[in-house]
């Protein structure tokens, strides 16, 4: 016998609550332990969910730790009655920063240095949170729909040019992701065509992930590869400082000293470069990656939901149990958006 949520109701009395069935019993609320969104899943999920909240919370820790970083090495020097000038050695950055971008154009193909400056920007840019889920689930639930009522060639006019598509075009969000766009888009085509079974359509699915899966992957391991050799290129400085010093080994006690203090600056820098900025800003890439990674696959569970034969609420709710807890709306708030969207259409 199948589920008792997938005999009540046929989705079409409204949005997800109506899909599940209307035989409505008095509403109880878990005990939750652990933040407001329920479960010890560490402060980001305490946090404002709304899009715009969340990217400017994400934005002011980046900035603050990297803030944090300079203020603490140099605090800490300047207690130590260091001179920052000292510090300013401009041969030293452009031996070591020079060799470093040189290293990485010989390494890195256009197309992955074109995605490290994309997503270096996403880091303290835009990113998926609960309106733009919101809007996901209920663009898909309204596609669902009218799938249900004209059938799949109802679904024609949207994904053939989905920028001149009026449904689509209300949420500005999801046609800002051209990745979401396009994957969304393609899946439904091969629906039309009715010329995959749901177990070939997932596989398809999974190969279009994997595959933005790896291309996303290559821009941070391409940074902290270059990470990696800033000590090195600092040492490289280094040396050469050394080399100009004990070629004025005779001079003074005051310019060897000079000298050497210029030739360690290029040390220091190549090392805090790559502990203190590259590798975590590597970091940070990977976790803007794996959240636009996850809003596409949210269209992954509600497309195979819906090709599966289960009602728009119930594919909706598949793919809202796939969002990440730290973005993901509640059951009530994305069926209140779905019957206002099924109300005002």
């Amino acid at each position: 016998m199948p589920p008792r949520s997938l005999q009540l109701g046929s989705g079409a009395a409204g949005g997800p609550g109506a899909a599940i069935g209307e035989e409505h019993h008095p509403k109880r609320t878990p005990q939750r332990t652990g933040g407001s969104r329920g479960g010890p899943v560490g402060l980001i999920s305490n946090w404002p969910a709304g899009s715009q909240d969340l990217t400017h919370h994400v934005r002011m820790i980046s900035i603050v730790g990297m803030v944090m970083v300079i203020g603490c090495v140099l605090g800490g020097y300047v207690m130590h009655h260091g001179d920052v000038g000292v510090l300013v050695q401009v041969h030293e950055y452009i031996i070591i920063f020079g060799a470093a971008i040189g290293s990485m154009l010989v390494a890195t193909p256009m197309t992955v240095i074109k995605g490290m400056v994309a997503q270096a920007k996403g880091v303290l840019g835009h990113r998926p949170g609960k309106q733009d889920y919101i809007d996901l689930l209920t663009l898909m639930f309204e596609m669902f729909q009218i799938a249900q009522r004209s059938g799949l060639l109802g679904w024609e006019e949207h994904i053939n040019e989905p920028e001149k598509s009026k449904l689509f075009s209300k949420y500005a969000s999801f046609l800002k992701n051209h990745h979401a766009v396009e994957f969304m888009t393609d899946t439904m085509k091969v629906i039309v065509s009715g010329s995959a079974e749901p177990h070939d359509l997932e596989g398809l699915m999974d190969a279009d992930l994997d595959t933005q899966h790896g291309e996303h992957a290559m821009p941070p391991a391409a940074l902290t590869a270059v990470s990696d050799s800033m000590p090195g290129l600092g040492i490289v400085a280094a040396v050469l400082g050394i080399i100009t010093t004990m070629g004025a080994i005779d001079g003074p006690p005051s310019v060897i000293g000079m000298n050497v203090a210029s030739a360690l600056v290029g040390t220091f820098v190549g090392i805090l470069a790559s502990y203190g900025f590259m590798g975590p800003y590597a970091k940070a890439m990977e976790a803007f990656a794996g959240e636009e990674a996850k809003y596409v696959e949210c269209i992954k569970w509600g497309l195979l939901a819906h090709v599966k034969g289960v009602n728009p609420g119930i594919a909706v709710e598949f793919a809202r149990r796939s969002v990440p807890t730290a973005a993901r709306p509640t059951f009530e708030e994305v069926e209140t958006a779905c019957r206002n969207a099924k109300s005002s259409g």
